[in-house]
């Protein structure tokens, strides 16, 4: 077996894992349990709505199609750069559930740490294949953008760390936002990176819809900001293929 098949292989295997161990070690997860805390996190307004979470089907689904078909391509040169920061990512994701349930501050710093390679991972995605090995790198990177600083919002709030639930909301709004469209600079050829960013924004919206305003607010200029980074990347991708 030559090392790039082997590599792509490892790339088809980690994402497997990921996508199983997910589901199977905690397939009720939708946040944080408020017990976790020494300031019960029960209704955090930095967490997004619990539908939201829906979205990891298809990363889950995504991934694992763009690594079969990486398998194929084990050879092609433009995929070999995304695959090791990718790789990474995946094995950092595969136990998150379990650590999340155990340790938040740990799984805060994990979290972030897959960020950092999803982000990697996209930006040396190819160029061909944009939704075979671009988009779905994208579209977790978009995700784990909002999720990451939602994790670090439960900590922040959770150990009464200088502000409450609601400030540290606003923090990490703006934290996802400025990340987001730091992302969307680094790679412009990918409109679904600001779009899984949005995705958790909207359900933010809608979680503090009728309660906290100034919050939902906020949520919801970013998420048009990036709904129109998203639809400008995917029409000027259009109009150059």
């Amino acid at each position: 077996m030559t090392n790039t098949r082997m590599i792509a292989l490892i790339h088809l295997l980690a994402a497997l894992a990921f996508a199983i161990a997910g589901p199977l070690l905690a397939p009720d997860f939708r946040g944080y349990d408020p017990a976790d805390f020494p300031i019960p996190q029960g209704d955090a307004p930095v967490g997004p709505a619990g539908y939201a979470f829906s979205i990891w089907g298809v990363i889950y689904l995504w991934l694992i199609i763009s690594a079969a078909v990486g398998l194929k391509r084990h050879d092609a040169p433009d995929w070999a750069p995304m695959r090791g920061p990718l790789i990474i990512a995946l094995l950092i994701g595969t136990p998150w559930l379990s650590v999340a349930v155990a340790s938040p501050i740990l799984a805060t710093v994990m979290i972030f740490a897959m960020l950092a390679f999803a982000l990697k991972a996209m930006s040396r995605a190819p160029v061909l294949d944009p939704w075979l090995a671009r988009a779905p790198n994208a579209l977790l990177a978009g995700w784990l953008t909002a999720a990451s600083f939602a994790s670090l919002g439960y900590v922040g709030a959770g150990y009464g760390i200088v502000f409450g639930a609601v400030g540290w909301a606003y923090i990490c709004l703006i934290g996802a936002l400025a990340v987001a469209y730091a992302g969307t600079r680094l790679r412009p050829d990918a409109p679904l990176y600001p779009l899984g960013t949005a995705w958790a924004l909207i359900a933010i919206v809608v979680k503090n819809w009728g309660s906290e305003w100034g919050v939902a607010g906020l949520a919801a200029l970013g998420a048009i900001l990036l709904l129109c980074l998203s639809f400008n990347t995917l029409t000027r991708n259009h109009h150059l293929t």
